[in-house]
């Protein structure tokens, strides 16, 4: 009886270990089953792609040598966004409007919208593309993922390759930090498959999405791949979520 007893006893004392081990062995799959476009979604929310969202843009450029400032107030929602420039009075009431992945230029005079073809999205070390939100989990198609690390910090490093040609990159090298689920570094390729410039990104600012705390990108530092000494760095400030109205992005209301 006493050997029963001692059974039953050794049955229920680990009882407890085998259900933390249960527990401890489903979380690991759950947290492994994130799928690449998962990340991609939870970075580009970092970065502008959420329901209705306002920043402002510091651009300060250094070109061949030019300098060049310019002060940008954007308005996003998910896949759309507007971008006016603010600053200097030279370039004021510029505006440039995407739609999904089409992108128009209207500044005043223009009796017109004028299409940008992705071509275009490439011209200036910022280029459009890099102004607008962004929407990396269905521009590209992760190619590969893979383990690697920046500046110490552990990352996934996923190879994106454009879904259509309306994107603004052929191909993209993305690092998100795993513990952040933010993008840290990120390498921009051409169709020929050479690398056009690199971009370095910081997130000091924050914001509440669905009633939860996010990051949200307060720089980011574009180098030329070819002339190093090309940079431009964009400091987004004073970020706000807000209801964003269709007519934000109406196309005809922009030349009025």
């Amino acid at each position: 009886m006493n050997f029963k007893f001692q059974i039953s006893n050794f049955k229920y004392a680990i009882l407890p270990i085998i259900l933390l081990l249960g527990i401890t062995l489903h979380i690991k799959p759950v947290i492994a089953q994130m799928t690449p476009i998962q990340i991609l979604e939870k970075a580009d929310q970092a970065r502008g792609n959420v329901e209705g969202i306002e920043w402002k843009i510091k651009l300060e450029s250094v070109e061949n040598g030019r300098k060049q400032f310019r002060g940008l107030r954007v308005k996003a929602r998910d896949l759309n966004s507007l971008a006016e420039f603010l600053s200097p009075p030279k370039v004021k009431g510029r505006k440039l409007l995407m739609i999904d992945r089409n992108m128009w230029f209207v500044k005043p005079g223009l009796r017109k919208p004028v299409p940008i073809s992705p071509r275009q999205k490439l011209m200036g070390g910022a280029s459009n593309g890099d102004i607008a939100s962004t929407n990396y989990a269905g521009d590209y198609k992760p190619a590969s993922v893979s383990d690697d690390a920046v500046n110490g910090e552990s990352c996934y490093l996923l190879d994106l390759r454009a879904v259509d040609k309306k994107v603004t990159y052929d191909r993209i090298k993305y690092w998100v930090s795993k513990k952040r689920l933010i993008g840290v570094r990120a390498e921009f390729f051409t169709v020929s498959g050479k690398m056009f410039k690199s971009a370095a990104f910081e997130y000091k600012n924050s914001i509440t999405v669905k009633g939860k705390p996010q990051l949200f990108i307060s720089k980011m530092v574009i180098t030329d791949a070819i002339v190093k000494e090309n940079i431009t760095t964009m400091t987004y400030g004073k970020v706000k979520i807000k209801k964003i109205p269709d007519s934000t992005f109406n196309l005809n209301l922009l030349v009025r």
